[in-house]
């Protein structure tokens, strides 16, 4: 009897202990870390999710935020570690590539000549597996359209795949196709076309910020319908931005930018200087007004 106690007492503290080892996840624990990360506070989410990763180390979507937060504070290198661990974790979820993608891609910017053309492919990689694994993953589509924009053709750019994955995302989502279509057309200097089609998305949809934002950053960019440029601009400043989607800081910044192409030097220190009172380190605005 007494080493049958004994057993039952080992195995009652092996079940207490279960959590720290093999960690069920706690949902209230990890639902106030995504609310710190859905609040934009960075640092603090980021010590949420790291104490739930030390109690539950295989989770891949504990993984998965902490590869997201350090995008968000610019640390790529952590964002790849993190990110990698989540897509070993759980290879067959299409939104953990697609991060995955985005911190190759960051690390690229950074990186070396010799290791820079190595991270890009991988980024391509990344994203063309984000929409293998869910072909209505329009986040995905959308990046992997950016980068074969961007992407010099000897790294895998094309501006016929590009344009091939914004027809596809117009196929899911009407008003996001027509906004991809713009962006594709406007890398090609095609700005009646790109102008056309953000008009149509704010027809349907007047007070869609990534348009309106779009719309002006189009303006700022090809010199074209500047008044008009300005007045999108204006409008995002009455609403809240959508997560993922350029802040105030920004809109500010293109305000600034199309009030100096129509010399108006004053208004345009004014809304540089709004743009870093919103973010002190907001480098384009930086580098705007001391150019001005």
């Amino acid at each position: 009897m007494p080493n049958l106690k004994f057993a039952c007492r080992v195995l009652a503290a092996f079940f207490c202990l279960a959590p720290l080892g093999f960690a069920a996840l706690d949902p209230a624990a990890f639902k106030a870390a995504v609310e710190l990360y859905q609040q934009r506070k960075q640092p603090e989410a980021q010590k949420a999710f790291e104490a739930l990763a030390a109690a539950d180390p295989q989770n891949a979507d504990i993984q998965f935020y902490l590869g997201r937060i350090a995008l968000q504070r610019g640390i790529p290198e952590m964002a790849v570690a993190a990110l990698e661990k989540a897509v070993a974790l759980s290879p067959n979820d299409s939104r953990f590539h697609h991060r995955l993608g985005d911190a190759y891609g960051r690390s690229a910017q950074k990186a070396g000549v010799f290791s820079k053309m190595g991270l890009a492919g991988k980024c391509r990689t990344a994203y063309e597996k984000a929409v293998e694994l869910d072909p209505k993953n329009l986040d995905a589509r959308s990046s992997l359209m950016n980068y074969y924009q961007q992407a010099p053709g000897i790294a895998g750019g094309s501006k016929d795949k590009a344009l091939g994955q914004a027809q596809e995302i117009k196929k899911l989502d009407a008003a996001r196709g027509r906004q991809a279509l713009a962006s594709v057309y406007a890398a090609d200097k095609k700005y009646d076309l790109a102008f056309a089609e953000y008009e149509e998305v704010l027809k349907a949809t007047p007070n869609d910020y990534a348009a309106l934002f779009q719309t002006g950053r189009l303006a700022a960019n090809s010199g074209e319908r500047l008044d008009h440029g300005l007045t999108v601009l204006r409008q995002c400043l009455t609403m809240p931005p959508p997560e993922g989607q350029p802040g105030h800081a920004a809109a500010h910044w293109r305000i600034g930018f199309i009030l100096e192409k129509k010399g108006d030097k004053a208004g345009a220190r004014a809304a540089y200087e709004a743009s870093l009172k919103l973010d002190p380190k907001f480098s384009q605005a930086i580098e705007s007004l001391k150019k001005l």
